[in-house]
Formats: C-alpha cells, structure tokens, sequence
C-alpha cells in the first residue's frame, strides 16, 4: 500500500522536525516516524468504513421512510438499488475488513455520525445519484462504476471531510491523496468473486521498504554534518542562509541514497527528491536541488566515488 514516494516523504517531515544533531538521542523521532506511516493504515480504514456507514445510512433513512404514518406509495415501496449495490454489500461483509477496525477502533463514524449524513446527503442530490437510481436493476460492472465515481466525485473532494481529517490527525494530510488513490484502484479493479485480504493490504509491500524507512532517516541523521559539508562544497555561492530549511533535508537524504543505498539508482533519486521539492519546498527549490544533485553525481562519477550495483544504476 505504501510507496517509496510517501515513505520518502515521512522521513522528510521527521527530519525537518528533529530538533537536534547527530550525537543526540533519535529514538522518540524513529518512534513518531513508524507510528506517522502506521496512522495511514488507520486512515485507509476510516475511509473504506465510511463507505459502510453511508451504505447503513441508506438503509436506515429507507425504513423510516416506511414507517411514516402518510409515506407515499415511493416510500413504502423503495428502489432499493443503492443499498443493495454489490461492491458495498462486499464491504459489508468483508470479515477481514471488519477485524482490522474493531482491532484498530476505527470507531470515528459512530461518534462523529454527522459527517456520514454529510456525504450520504451529498450522494442522493447528485446527478450520479439520479442517473443509477433512474431504474431498479443493474449488474457488478454498474454497481462497481457507480461506486468508483461516488468516491472520486463526491467522497474524496469533500471540503467538510477533509477539514475533519485534518482536525483528527494532521499526518493524515499528506496520507490522504495518497489512500484516496489507492482505494479507487482498488475499487476499480474489484471482481465479483472477492479475493481475501483484497481491502486489508499490507501497509509496506515487502520487511525492505520498511527497513528503508528507518535506515533512510538513521544513515542521514547520523552523517547530517558530513552531507552538509558535501552540500556547503556545492554551494559555495550561495548564502546559507538563504537555503530553504526542508530543501537541505531533501539535499542530506539524497545525497544519503548516493552513499548509503546501492541498490536505488541514481536517476529514481533525483527525480524522487525534485518532485517531492515541487510538492513541499519553495517554487524555485526543484531547480536548485537538481543542480546540486547534477553536480554531486558528475563529480563522484569523475573520482569513482558512485556507490551503485546493478545494471543500469548509474
């Protein structure tokens, strides 16, 4: 579920936190760093459960309509399509799915129900909405797009959703397009006969890239004033001061991938760190980076000092 881009990420924001040098004790940091990545699981749970909610939601609005002393013939006789749509019945009854909540206690719907009614309101008003209630029968691949469309129109871009994932936990920010992305894939790619574990991914794909995660934030913390006088050498021009904070961070672990990680070639960390500049750093950022990054590889390239194994890693 995690990439190399976010873990990246995650180590950046750590870094940039650190209010220390290398001789000082990191190990709350490593803890906040683990725990950040870790959130981002919960965070692909409330997310799908949701989904859940607003499926219950459905239902429960449908029988109080019912119920009403003077419901209309519409009301006592309701299309049934949305709540019966097949890709929520699945996530309704995806056991798996269920254990990891109740073991993480994503509970946030149950306490905070008015942001269901919030995208459950939402939902029924669209045109989506009208469009795939317009007749009571439909198959997978209708139920599946419907779906698909309802969480990247209507779920994703929701202001008062984001503003309340902000307020619950302020990692989840970064996490969000992140887990967005991945859960529609996942939608996307949905067959009928529903694979287990399908909605319960692991968070890192394999012990590497969580070991990356740590090593990467070590290796550049305790060589911080060695890829510094690296960077200082480079910029001999410029003003220290007038280089960006979090783009010194990004030029340390780069330079860290250079050195410490022989197996990621050299081009993936240029580009990695130039776009997460784009993203995170000052507009001009990604151009210095990348001439920085430029000329420390030309020069260890010259003296032989490019430690890289494997075809097609210089």
């Amino acid at each position: 579920m995690l990439n190399r881009r976010h873990i990246r990420i995650k180590v950046m924001q750590t870094l940039y936190a650190f209010d220390g040098d290398e001789g000082d004790d990191f190990k709350n940091d490593q803890k906040f760093l683990l725990q950040s990545l870790e959130n981002m699981y919960d965070l692909h749970l409330l997310m799908l459960s949701l989904l859940i909610e607003v499926q219950k939601r459905a239902e429960d609005y449908q029988d109080k309509s019912q119920r009403k002393i003077l419901a209309t013939q519409e009301e006592k006789n309701p299309n049934r399509k949305f709540i019966n749509n097949q890709v929520l019945q699945i996530l309704n009854e995806d056991v798996a799915l269920q254990i990891e909540i109740d073991k993480r206690k994503i509970d946030h719907w149950y306490l905070d129900f008015e942001y269901v009614d919030i995208i459950f309101k939402s939902i029924i008003e669209s045109e989506l909405y009208k469009d795939y209630m317009s007749n009571k029968v439909s198959d997978f691949k209708e139920d599946k797009d419907f779906i698909s469309d309802v969480f990247t129109e209507i779920i994703a871009p929701n202001d008062k959703l984001y503003e309340y994932i902000e307020d619950k936990k302020l990692t989840w920010l970064d996490d969000l397009p992140v887990v967005n992305t991945g859960i529609l894939k996942m939608l996307r790619k949905l067959k009928k006969e529903n694979k287990a574990n399908y909605f319960t991914p692991k968070l890192f794909k394999d012990t590497e890239d969580k070991e990356f995660a740590t090593a990467l934030f070590q290796k550049t913390l305790l060589n911080k004033s060695k890829f510094n006088k690296e960077i200082a050498a480079r910029t001999q021009n410029w003003d220290a001061e007038r280089i960006a904070n979090l783009d010194a961070v990004l030029l340390q672990m780069a330079i860290c991938e250079f050195q410490k990680f022989p197996s990621i070639p050299v081009k993936v960390t240029i580009n990695e760190y130039i776009d997460i500049a784009k993203e995170y750093s000052t507009p001009k950022s990604s151009f210095f980076i990348n001439g920085i990054l430029d000329k420390i590889v030309k020069e260890y390239k010259e003296n032989g000092e490019l430690n890289k194994i494997g075809r097609g890693l210089m």
